[in-house]
């Protein structure tokens, strides 16, 4: 059973700052891949207090209006909460003071279920942690 800590989504482990995202999409040592409707882009980033932190992006030119972009960060948040002890179990693989930084990435114009969503980021993070 996994701990306490794994079963929320705390601020630790949020990506946030410009040059932590910069050094994610600009540096060479990323990787990615797609299972529409998202595309996952993922690194080893210096420094951080969480082994893995997230990022959710929903582009303004696939939903207009923030109330849906807004629903689908929280669809994609909360499956990752769900599944993110896939990326926990593989800690251990982890270079010595790296994070390994996790970026989703909406690429469909439409609205889908939550079980849907779901199965999608479940998928990609077996795929990420079959990687590391």
């Amino acid at each position: 059973m996994a701990s306490a800590g794994h079963l929320t989504l705390g601020k630790k482990e949020r990506l946030t700052g410009k040059s932590l995202v910069e050094s994610l999409f600009k540096g060479g040592g990323s990787r990615s891949m797609s299972f529409f409707p998202l595309r996952v882009v993922y690194a080893f980033v210096e420094g951080g207090d969480a082994p893995v932190r997230l990022l959710v992006s929903v582009p303004k030119r696939c939903f207009k209006r923030a109330v849906r972009r807004n629903r689908v960060k929280r669809q994609v948040r909360e499956a990752f909460r769900k599944h993110k002890h896939v990326l926990y179990e593989k800690e251990s693989l982890l270079p010595e003071g790296k994070t390994l930084a996790v970026a989703f990435i909406w690429l469909d114009n439409h609205l889908h279920d939550s079980e849907a969503v779901e199965k999608r980021v479940s998928n990609l993070l077996t795929r990420i942690g079959e990687r590391l």
